[in-house]
């Protein structure tokens, strides 16, 4: 082959997706393929378990669903991925074996394996398939950016501190407590 003449990179879809080990964990960005590995940390975890809860409790009795990972949330055939925590508020998107479209809010803990695919990759994927709200979480630094969809740009970020309360925008009058969330994690800090 000449050089000039790059070699086709191969693109990825969900039903290659679906063959693969079930015992690891994947994402599908533009075709490519993502590693989640290792597993998420004790913190991490703890963050999202607060997180889950704080929803769960105020959403209770609407018309919106709360998720956690690993769940997948199929865009296109190209495009699958396992956000750490997100609400759905159109029933029909929620499957069986996945969610079909974009979610209404989506939040991702940062982790150093990750956080340039959650700034990067993940919020372009995230704007493009209109996801209304997008939440960044580091846990390390105790802070929250949050992006919201304008037409269909994302404005932001905008970006809370630790002692803060969020009220999101995409979910009328729920709010997550930021010290509730960022207490949690002290338990399993280490010393």
């Amino acid at each position: 082959m000449h050089p000039a003449i790059k070699k086709k990179r191969q693109k990825y879809t969900y039903q290659d997706y679906l063959t693969w080990n079930d015992n690891e964990r994947w994402e599908i960005i533009d075709g490519e393929v993502y590693n989640m590995t290792p597993a998420p940390t004790t913190i991490h975890q703890t963050i999202a378990g607060s997180c889950f809860g704080q929803l769960s409790s105020q959403l209770k009795g609407k018309k919106c669903f709360v998720f956690i990972a690993p769940t997948d949330v199929v865009f296109s055939d190209e495009n699958v991925v396992q956000p750490d925590l997100f609400v759905v508020c159109e029933k029909k998107k929620i499957l069986a074996a996945h969610i079909e479209g974009a979610p209404t809010l989506i939040i991702e803990i940062l982790s150093p394996s990750t956080t340039v695919k959650d700034k990067r990759e993940k919020k372009e994927l995230y704007e493009y398939y209109g996801v209304k709200e997008y939440l960044l979480i580091d846990p390390e630094e105790a802070y929250v950016e949050r992006y919201h969809l304008k037409g269909k740009n994302f404005e932001g970020p905008q970006i809370f501190a630790n002692n803060e309360t969020v009220i999101l925008k995409s979910l009328k009058k729920v709010k997550l407590n930021l010290k509730e969330i960022f207490e949690s994690r002290k338990i399993f800090k280490n010393p």
